[in-house]
């Protein structure tokens, strides 16, 4: 077979709504036959805040996740291949649809969260979700080799205050970092400094930081994830970026919001001191902050129709 010009579109919208660094969309993709190719895109570079482009490549990650659900809701099955040809370090995957395939309940629902999944930076509501949801979650990190950790809020967000406050001083200093934030950012006048949740969000100059008490009180009052690797290769990055987009659409599809905290992990000290106050079995590559939204949730999206065309 071949891909319909319809299924292309469906393929495309699905992967632009994927969660990037930035906002940056740092891939492209590429219809052959039955496959469809995902590449890393070398030339979208932010040297301060993804020095080593892992952010980057936890992208691709989040969009090959929604590649491969927007195959499944076709109606084919996906079978995809990892770093597919040793001599092109920019085609990260290969999705092949295989046969035709019934849409589960499950792919159904991911499917429709693609399009109400948003970068929620604000404050939850104050009911916090339930331990049993957010273990319920970490199932969908369904990666080889991924863990997603839930953080304890009565001994963990201590220590973990007092890492994300050193990142976030640090970050608030870097001349260079708040240069290439603002170049790659559009915000509201004032939008930076009225928030108080450094981090749920990019922090800027201006950003408060509240002291530590207080820190670790508001992050106990948060589902906070860690998504762990065994080791720290691109391939790695891969896995954890679409393991967190199968959590986070999981999330949405139960009603919640969530956003994804990476810079702090960009700053040695802090990751190593992540893994070493909180005992983490493996590296740690992004948190993901989970709770109930304050405004209403959107309608659920139906799944793409699309009409047959000859093959």
């Amino acid at each position: 077979m071949n891909w319909s010009s319809a299924e292309i579109g469906v393929l495309a919208h699905a992967v632009s709504r994927a969660p990037s660094v930035h906002d940056t969309k740092p891939w492209s993709l590429e219809p052959r036959g039955d496959v469809v190719e995902l590449f890393e895109r070398f030339d979208v570079s932010l040297p301060r805040h993804d020095p080593t482009g892992r952010d980057r490549v936890i992208s691709c990650g989040a969009a090959l996740a929604n590649l491969e659900l927007a195959v499944r809701a076709l109606g084919w099955d996906a079978q995809t291949a990892l770093f597919p040809q040793p001599g092109r370090g920019d085609l990260v995957a290969q999705v092949r649809a295989s046969g035709r395939a019934a849409v589960t309940e499950l792919t159904s629902a991911r499917y429709s969260a693609i399009f109400r999944r948003h970068s929620h930076r604000e404050p939850f509501r104050l009911r916090r979700v339930p331990v049993r949801r957010l273990r319920a979650l970490t199932g969908a990190a369904s990666e080889p080799g991924v863990q997603a950790r839930l953080i304890d809020p009565r001994t963990e967000t201590a220590p973990l205050a007092d890492l994300l406050e050193y990142a976030a001083e640090v970050l608030k200093d870097d001349r260079a970092y708040q240069r290439e934030l603002t170049a790659w950012l559009s915000l509201p006048p004032g939008a930076a400094e009225r928030t108080s949740l450094p981090w749920a969000g990019l922090v800027r100059r201006g950003t408060r930081v509240p002291d530590r008490i207080t820190f670790a009180s508001r992050l106990a009052q948060e589902g906070l994830l860690v998504v762990l690797t065994p080791d720290d290769t691109r391939r790695d990055h891969l896995h954890a970026g679409a393991a967190a987009q199968r959590i986070w659409l999981d999330a949405v599809a139960g009603g919640l919001v969530a956003s994804v905290v990476t810079q702090p992990l960009h700053l040695p000290e802090v990751r190593a001191g992540l893994i070493e106050q909180l005992g983490l079995a493996g590296y740690p590559q992004l948190i993901l902050r989970v709770g109930y939204p304050a405004e209403a949730v959107p309608e659920p999206v139906k799944l793409p129709v699309v009409q047959e065309e000859a093959r």
